[in-house]
């Protein structure tokens, strides 16, 4: 807090030591700035030496300002102190603020608030509206425990009262905190509305924020520009940097990204935080300026040195990045702890995330989720979903599905979407809430509608198997192709499905060949085995026996139990290769030890033939009677006449040894 002097110079040469106002809200104003007005006080305080110490109170409070400005004697804030002193003890108001100012910022005597507060309230006992204001500032802001708002707002109003603009502004501010007095930004736009009116250039930068967001008054974003102009041509800094962000956005006038930089500049040169940091979001994207790594850091670290935590969150994006500076992600741990520290939200979630990982910074989920918990109370809503993520594994923490839900919940209001996601796996399943498919497929549609590619896959089952929404092929096909747009390859892959059965789109093999293709491409077995599928039948695609092959390689070598039993297939019937028992039945038994029941009965049959591998009626049969599990009732008839053909011919020792194989799942390797 600074204090504001009693009585600007110029006042003192025109009204010979009278009372006067001074409109600052922050320093004193010396407005005898000319050379000529500052000789005549210079010659005036001569002449007044002998009064002062004649023990004259307005020549003594004329000659402690005299020592204060270091105009017309040398400057010494300890002489100007006790000329303030000899006529405040005279009772001299004016004498009476400004020793109390000096008291406030101890300079020329020893800093002490009770001090300032006497005389301070001294002299607005007399009505000098200077000390009520600073008086009012005192109180308010007081951190040694005797702070009282309440008085501060009663002195605050008595100066205001008086049309001092700097009152007007913090009694404002008060009403707009609710700080001593009832929250009411409606009056807190009248008092900054009566400061500006005055060419307070702090109440014109408040008023014209509280148009921007439309805080006490409808939003006007023209009308907040007009406000933040008047004081930005004050060079108030804040409000440059204000007026620098609006035409940046485009609201409130035309968007000019080259006099957004050049207000924000103004305001940086002054080292307003807001705008090192908004300036060096420019360099960081090249907007309105040359793209400038080292620039944007440099005016990151100005930022923050500055006291402004987004600074130093930005400039720790830079270190862990290595964007015009050294990568560095220990360096980058530290500097998001500072913002951290701050209250920085965005910084705690970032210090999160390296926590989580390790990165920079010894792996700890204990402490990731504090940091998470941190910045979810303050409500960013990345933070809550991770939150909740780790609260719902139990990661770094024991598992709370109830709070977990709650941090859900609170991200899904939010609009995050991946919270929404994980809500509606969660009412799904009815884990950790009561199931409610009807609710799990409306936040499915809420993150669906917001692009999450998870969502919109999750909602297209739904579709499919009319859970919680009607059956609806043809929007499951729409929102597949949404997901499948977005690269997701199990959305390729259904959607190739839908295509290749005519389910809510029309049968089309050449559509179903081009999705499988394209999940194909990123490694998805199942689509390499679907496409495989279609060059061996010639479906959509040229027939070719040995593209599906190759296919179907690629996908066994991922475990795929379909591609193996093609490839069984391939090899006993001779399809693009030379008939191969041993090879059909190497391949069914990997299909079978998956559990294929399709694999199960061709095995079977080998095993019961002797075809490729040793003939072995036990064997066989326990296949047949694992394959008659089959979900389809053409395979399944078929294992099962095999199993009643083989049947009769085992002894009961074959039978009981036929009963363990079944039970052990017939996992022996066949065939090698």
């Amino acid at each position: 807090m600074k204090a504001a002097l009693a009585l600007p110079l110029a006042a003192l040469l025109l009204a010979g030591c009278a009372t006067t106002t001074d409109t600052t809200t922050r320093a004193p104003t010396m407005t005898a700035d000319e050379p000529g007005e500052q000789a005549a006080f210079a010659a005036a305080v001569g002449r007044l030496r002998p009064l002062a110490e004649a023990g004259d109170a307005d020549a003594q409070y004329a000659l402690g300002l005299a020592h204060a400005m270091g105009i017309g004697a040398p400057k010494d804030a300890a002489e100007a102190a006790r000329w303030y002193r000899l006529a405040a003890e005279q009772g001299e108001h004016r004498a009476q603020n400004n020793l109390g100012a000096l008291h406030d910022h101890g300079d020329g005597v020893a800093q002490d608030m009770d001090e300032a507060e006497r005389w301070y309230r001294l002299a607005a006992e007399q009505g000098e509206p200077v000390a009520q204001y600073n008086l009012g500032l005192l109180l308010r802001d007081r951190e040694d425990g005797r702070r009282d708002l309440g008085e501060a707002a009663a002195w605050l109003r008595k100066a205001a009262g008086q049309d001092h603009a700097g009152a007007l502004h913090e009694l404002g501010l008060m009403h707009d905190q609710g700080l001593g007095v009832a929250e009411d930004p409606a009056q807190a736009v009248r008092l900054h509305r009566r400061a500006a009116a005055l060419g307070n250039a702090d109440a014109q930068h408040a008023l014209g924020r509280m148009y921007g967001v439309g805080r006490g008054v409808e939003r006007d974003d023209a009308e907040a520009v007009r406000w933040l102009r008047e004081a930005a041509r004050q060079e108030h800094p804040g409000a440059q940097a204000s007026l620098g962000v609006h035409y940046f956005t485009g609201q409130g006038v035309p968007r000019d990204v080259g006099e957004a930089v050049r207000w924000l500049r103004l305001a940086a040169d002054q080292n307003e935080p807001t705008a090192l940091f908004n300036l060096a979001n420019r360099y960081r994207n090249g907007e309105g300026v040359p793209e400038d790594q080292a620039e944007a850091a440099r005016l990151y670290r100005l930022a923050g040195e500055q006291g402004n935590s987004d600074g130093w969150y930005g400039l720790a994006s830079q270190h862990l990045d290595g964007r015009g500076v050294p990568q560095d992600a220990a360096k980058a741990a530290h500097l998001y702890g500072l913002a951290a520290a701050q209250g920085n939200e965005h910084a705690q979630f970032a210090l999160a995330l390296l926590h989580e990982k390790g990165e920079g910074v010894p792996r700890d989920r204990a402490e990731a989720v504090r940091l998470y918990r941190l910045a979810a109370e303050r409500g960013l809503a990345k933070a809550q979903h991770n939150l909740a993520v780790m609260l719902g594994e139990g990661t770094g923490v024991p598992q709370d599905l109830d709070e977990a839900v709650h941090w859900y919940r609170m991200a899904a209001e939010r609009g995050s979407a991946a919270a929404r996601f994980n809500l509606a796996n969660l009412y799904r399943e009815g884990h950790g809430v009561t199931q409610d498919v009807a609710e799990a497929a409306r936040l499915y549609r809420l993150a669906a509608e917001q692009g999450d590619a998870h969502a919109q896959f999750n909602l297209a089952l739904m579709h499919l198997d009319g859970l919680g929404v009607p059956q609806d092929q043809t929007e499951a096909a729409r929102l597949f192709r949404l997901a499948a747009e977005q690269g997701a390859v199990w959305a390729q892959h259904s959607l190739a499905l839908s295509h290749e059965r005519g389910e809510g789109v029309p049968q089309d093999f050449g559509e179903a060949a081009r999705w499988y293709r394209r999940a194909a491409d990123q490694g998805d077995a199942t689509s390499l085995t679907s496409l495989g599928y279609l060059h061996l039948n010639g479906l959509g695609v040229k027939q070719d026996a040995t593209e599906a092959r190759r296919l179907f390689l690629l996908a066994a070598a991922h475990d795929d139990r379909v591609a193996q039993f093609n490839l069984g297939l391939i090899h006993e019937k001779g399809m693009g290769v030379p008939a191969d028992p041993a090879e059909a039945a190497r391949r069914y038994a990997l299909a079978s030890r998956q559990g294929d029941a399709d694999a199960h009965y061709r095995l079977g049959l080998l095993v019961e033939q002797g075809r490729g591998v040793e003939r072995d009626p036990v064997r066989a049969f326990a296949l047949f009677t694992l394959a008659g599990e089959a979900a389809d009732e053409r395979s399944r008839k078929m294992a099962e006449a095999a199993r009643d053909r083989l049947g009769p011919t085992l002894t009961q020792d074959e039978r009981t040894r036929a009963e363990t194989l079944i039970r052990e799942g017939a996992k022996r390797e066949y065939g090698t």
